[in-house]
């Protein structure tokens, strides 16, 4: 059975995994980068499903996939939001951790050790679905996002963000984070293994599914803060429906 498990890519995250929620730690930059991202998505979640903005809880009555949690820290916001949060991973020491801190913050939250096509063959549907930071991980991108597309309803949306294939890239996600700033540790990215837009756009377009938006996050080094952009050559985001 084909699989988009690559075991090198979950043993690098594995021996980071402890570090997860540690806003201090080897993740401090995710940490700073999700804010903006899940404000982002928030509104574009609300826009499409035409859910109030100003509530506390739009997500209500919405089924959310999160494809890759790691140690839930989309995930539950997304469940504070009101959603109907399913999560995966292919690491069982990254569910046992967000389990865990999920379960002293008193959120359900439906943890599994899976994959995204082990979640697809049991014929589960979300109205949305999100793939962040894990398309660059995987073995077989087509699978993946054949595999995301089963997962969603129709007129649902799949959220797929990930790290450009470009020089720009290179200079600045690859050398920059890993050898000169330290953000992370080195041999983190594997930058073969960066996805440009247009190898997501091949695939997504056999299943169904249609770019209805791409967006670029770029960081801003003097102030230290990371902000939505027309820039996709380093981080991007694509919005796809089905």
């Amino acid at each position: 059975m084909s699989s988009t498990v690559d075991s090198q890519e979950i043993e690098k995250f594995e021996k980071m995994a402890q570090e997860w929620w540690n806003p201090n730690g080897k993740f401090k930059q995710l940490h700073k980068f999700n804010p903006n991202r899940l404000l982002f998505m928030r509104r574009k979640i609300c826009q499409f499903f035409n859910l109030d903005e100003k509530s506390l809880t739009p997500f209500t009555n919405l089924k959310i996939v999160d494809i890759g949690c790691g140690g839930g820290l989309i995930c539950e916001p997304f469940c504070k939001m009101g959603g109907n949060v399913t999560a995966i991973d292919a690491s069982a020491i990254n569910i046992g951790i967000a389990k865990s801190h999920s379960d002293k913050s008193e959120l359900k939250i439906n943890y599994l050790h899976s994959t995204a096509e082990e979640l697809a063959n049991k014929n589960e549907q979300f109205d949305v679905v999100l793939a962040l930071e894990i398309i660059e991980h995987v073995s077989d991108i087509d699978l993946f996002i054949k595999s995301c597309s089963q997962l969603l309803k129709p007129n649902g949306l799949l959220f797929i963000a990930t790290l450009n294939r470009t020089l720009k890239s290179l200079a600045l996600a690859k050398i920059g984070a890993e050898y000169i700033l330290r953000w992370l540790p080195i041999g983190t990215h594997d930058y073969k293994k960066f996805v440009k837009p247009s190898q997501i756009f091949t695939s997504a377009s056999k299943y169904q599914l249609e770019l209805t938006e791409l967006n670029g996050f770029t960081y801003n080094l003097l102030k230290d803060s990371w902000n939505e952009s027309a820039d996709i050559d380093v981080n991007y985001i694509a919005i796809l429906r089905k």
